[in-house]
């Protein structure tokens, strides 16, 4: 699921490529906004209030009906998506244990710090952190931050995965096992 779109809905359709229900782009992608920017800025832009029942209607649906089901964020952890609610609280509303991904950078121990901390205290499960890299990224903290991670909050630190990807690594398995057996997620949703 891809709760909330902005710009174009690229990501919902690939997840509706990837999904094995019968399902439509409206049902995994419920609001879609056509201004790329953060969900509330996008909003006030198109003179429109997001509306978060809506939202949990279609999470609540899916759940209902799929065996597994996996909801993307959208732009990080405290982005607004009206003024009083953050992609934070959409999680604490869905009560999903969260999978935080990172740019492996200098900067990314505080930011993935500072979003793990705030993930454990709204009662959430970190269920791990991924470190992605973009082409032409060379910083010589990327060769360090996944083990400081690790020793720092004691999350799991999942390779990346990219178009290139054929098979998950046994950290990917694992951590997909868990969430089948119910010791990380709740209701096998993942946020």
């Amino acid at each position: 699921m891809k709760p909330i779109c902005c710009g174009d809905r690229h990501d919902a359709e690939l997840l509706l490529e990837a999904s094995s229900g019968p399902l439509m782009v409206d049902q995994l992608n419920p609001v879609w906004l056509k201004t790329p920017a953060a969900p509330f800025t996008a909003a006030l832009t198109e003179n429109v209030t997001i509306d978060v029942e809506q939202i949990l209607r279609a999470f609540r649906f899916l759940e209902q009906r799929l065996d597994y089901l996996f909801v993307e964020g959208v732009g990080g952890w405290m982005v607004p998506i009206r003024s009083d609610y953050f992609v934070s609280d959409l999680a604490v509303s869905m009560q999903l244990p969260v999978l935080v991904v990172v740019r492996n950078r200098l900067g990314c121990l505080n930011h993935t710090a500072l979003t793990v901390r705030s993930i454990r205290s709204l009662g959430l499960t970190c269920a791990g952190i991924v470190l992605n890299q973009l082409p032409g990224d060379d910083d010589v903290s990327m060769a360090t931050n996944a083990d400081v991670l690790r020793q720092i909050l004691g999350a799991p630190v999942l390779p990346a995965l990219t178009e290139k990807t054929t098979e998950l690594s046994a950290e990917w398995r694992s951590l997909f096992q868990s969430c089948v057996s119910g010791q990380v997620s709740a209701g096998h949703t993942q946020m």
